[in-house]
């Protein structure tokens, strides 16, 4: 095991399998104490705790951090990547389904750094860990409420690195391309394949790719790194 992130309390969303379960795992195997969630009960005997969470229930939040005050401390890490997504264009999506998009891509990743900053300010800082996407940067035809979301993450990202930068909080984004996950599984073969042909490394990325990352961002090694959108994409973005 290594330790690049011992002592440190990790929160991570959508921690029960894909590129969730990669960051909570790696972060875990370098010393954190990790605090898994996710929408759906698991069980994961690698973590210290698996926790049902709604990210877009704010009580739930607060009962979440709460908990998790009173069993470890105080949240001193926080990756927000419980995310959704969708297929339609803008002139085809309902209201219903645009509002249920955003409110897990955005407003919950809002809702997982107001929980958590109050503790991180009190405790001197912290670092905060957002997944946006590749379509928070590039634009693909339809899926009109996930690049809205994703691009919001973004920005709201840079807004808490500069608002928290006096306290100690980083706050940084991973923008990852197209990862081997379950969620990218149950996609069509024809939208993989759009992804895929214009990724320069000619390869899906893996969970661990995203993870490692992650870490970095969540380490002391990057102590002097805030505001960043790193893409994990392949070379995707540098086209």
């Amino acid at each position: 095991m290594g330790g690049r992130l011992r002592d440190k309390i990790a929160v991570v969303t959508g921690a029960s399998r894909g590129i969730g379960a990669g960051i909570a795992e790696a972060m875990s195997e370098e010393g954190a104490t990790v605090i898994a969630c996710d929408v759906l009960p698991f069980e994961n005997a690698a973590f210290a705790a698996c926790e049902q969470l709604d990210v877009v229930d704010e009580q739930a939040w607060q009962t979440l951090i709460g908990s998790v005050i009173d069993r470890f401390g105080v949240p001193t890490v926080l990756v927000n990547n419980a995310g959704v997504t969708g297929t339609e264009a803008i002139d085809e999506i309902s209201l219903d389904e645009w509002n249920r998009i955003i409110a897990v891509d955005q407003t919950g990743v809002f809702l997982g750094m107001k929980s958590v900053i109050p503790g991180m300010i009190a405790a001197g800082g912290g670092a905060i860990v957002n997944i946006s996407s590749i379509c928070g940067a590039a634009a693909v035809p339809d899926i009109a409420p996930y690049h809205a979301a994703k691009a919001a993450v973004l920005t709201l990202t840079k807004n808490a690195a500069v608002t928290y930068a006096p306290d100690g909080i980083r706050a940084n984004a991973i923008l990852p391309g197209w990862i081997a996950t379950p969620m990218t599984a149950g996609q069509s073969d024809a939208v993989n394949r759009v992804f895929l042909d214009a990724t320069p490394l000619r390869r899906p990325g893996s969970p661990a790719d995203v993870a490692g990352a992650a870490v970095f961002l969540a380490s002391d090694e990057s102590a002097f790194v805030t505001g960043v959108d790193l893409p994990v994409d392949g070379g995707y973005l540098a086209r």
